[in-house]
């Protein structure tokens, strides 16, 4: 790990995330930083447990003088995204993430950061470890598989906790106070095909998008930004329907809250029809390219020669489900008409995979209303079903209703008002935070969520501005300081 990051101030914010850092925290693979959060709980002398999920639960005694203060919840995630460049050799199993201070930024060497929601977590483990900073007596909860599913919030029990004010450190602009977010639903179509053997004389062909930026695929969804798998399935509609061009396999994107960045195809192409094909190609590059010229500039469609498959897709699977994936909805479906600039729901085709007689696409819708987020999943569903697809609904989340007379905002609104003289902006986010899921297992839950600047998330160009983590501690400290008192 880079002992320049431990050096930055405030130092235990740093140090605990250079520590962190050094812990691979893959959601579903978090033994490891479960046992990492239990060691340090352990090592403060402080009360340190998991409950039946494997969430992480340290608590901490008010310092003197607060004992008077309503007792708090400060919540962030264990896990991380894991997403590379395809050119960096890295193994996120076994590897810590490689650090670089890049002027004001923090950034990873080719790879996600970490700092979704790693900061948050370092953030309490400093509040945790301090004996000079004084505050309300805290219960510091870290969730696992945020990032996969939630189970670790949706496995939480009731009558855990004491505090009734949940500080939720999992927002990234440093200016926003966030009081509301989307639901979420895993849409997943599956089918199978019949392979046959190509025509006599075809060659193998590979294409490859990529340089596409990524993204989170709620925070990012309006951007206008590529998604490999459309842009992938556009041109192979385009030569299967036009051309003796058969499909061998395909594998586009990863995580299903990752906008996708790459996509691989082998095909089979007629030998007499190939110049004609990848002339096509050529100019649907250049026409793809054009259209993303300013969201995409990095967009590169590759062509190389490849092996001859012994085997591909029969020709109406193959239409079949190249007219199922152009028909799927991708990007924003619905803006709020009532929180101005807010997606309200969105999809993202967010894996494509077909391969040896099994095809599969993944999705992930999100809506902060809950019947239009279902109206979404079914519309995908219908159109997935017509291909002849099996399609699963799963992993489903509820949305977190804003409450703009929530108590805790208006300290949140005051303390800052008075650091930094101007209003902060008071918002409605299109991510998955967890405090829907949080407050259906505690009714009643006065609930924020702030944090510092990170860009990028989920993505390996994420980062984290120093000056932001700086002004978030800051501004979390005197937070501290005005908790109310109990009645």
């Amino acid at each position: 790990m880079s002992s320049s990051i431990s050096q930055l101030s405030p130092n235990g914010i740093w140090t605990n995330f250079n520590n962190l850092n050094a812990v691979p925290r893959a959601s579903k693979k978090e033994d490891r930083v479960i046992e990492f959060m239990k060691n340090f709980g352990n090592r403060l002398g402080l009360e340190t447990f998991e409950d039946h999920i494997r969430n992480v639960i340290i608590r901490k005694p008010a310092t003197n003088g607060m004992e008077n203060k309503h007792p708090i919840i400060l919540q962030s995630h264990l896990d991380m995204v894991h997403q590379k460049n395809n050119d960096v050799a890295f193994d996120f199993d076994t590897q810590g993430i490689q650090m670089v201070i890049d002027g004001d930024w923090v950034r990873a060497n080719g790879t996600t950061l970490g700092a979704d929601n790693g900061i948050g977590v370092a953030t309490i483990m400093a509040i945790l470890e301090s004996k000079t900073i004084a505050h309300p007596a805290i219960e510091a909860l870290f969730t696992i598989d945020e990032e996969t599913g939630m189970t670790g919030a949706l496995g939480l029990k009731g009558g855990l906790f004491n505090g009734n004010i949940l500080l939720n450190l999992d927002t990234e602009n440093d200016c926003e106070i966030d009081i509301g977010c989307a639901g979420g639903i895993d849409v997943t179509a599956v089918g199978s095909y019949e392979m046959e053997c190509p025509a006599s004389d075809v060659v193998g062909l590979l294409i490859t998008v990529k340089g596409l930026n990524g993204g989170h695929s709620g925070m990012d969804i309006h951007k206008g930004l590529g998604n490999a798998n459309k842009i992938m399935n556009r041109i192979l509609y385009s030569l299967v329907t036009n051309y003796n061009v058969s499909i061998a396999s395909i594998n586009g994107g990863s995580l299903r809250n990752a906008i996708p960045r790459e996509s691989i195809a082998v095909l089979a192409v007629a030998n007499n029809s190939l110049m004609e094909v990848k002339s096509l190609i050529s100019s649907m590059t250049t026409e793809i390219a054009f259209e993303f010229k300013t969201t995409e500039p990095g967009l590169k469609i590759d062509l190389a020669d490849f092996d001859t498959p012994s085997l591909v897709m029969n020709t109406y699977s193959a239409n079949q489900i190249m007219k199922a994936i152009y028909a799927a909805h991708n990007g924003v479906y619905r803006m709020s008409a009532d929180m101005q600039d807010l997606v309200e729901t969105s999809n993202n085709v967010a894996k494509v995979t077909i391969e040896n007689g099994k095809m599969m696409v993944a999705c992930l819708t999100r809506s902060s209303v809950e019947s239009s987020k279902m109206d979404l999943a079914n519309q995908l569903k219908c159109t997935f079903e017509l291909s002849g697809c099996e399609v699963n609904f799963a992993g489903s989340y509820p949305g977190w209703t804003p409450n703009v007379s929530s108590p805790i905002l208006k300290v949140l609104v005051n303390v800052y008002e008075n650091l930094y003289g101007n209003k902060p902006d008071v918002v409605a986010c299109h991510a998955g935070l967890e405090c829907g899921i949080l407050g259906s297992n505690y009714p009643g839950m006065d609930m924020i969520s702030f944090g510092p600047t990170i860009l990028g998330a989920h993505s390996p160009d994420e980062r984290v501005s120093i000056a932001s983590v700086g002004k978030f501690w800051n501004y979390l400290l005197e937070i501290l300081q005005n908790i109310p008192e109990k009645k």
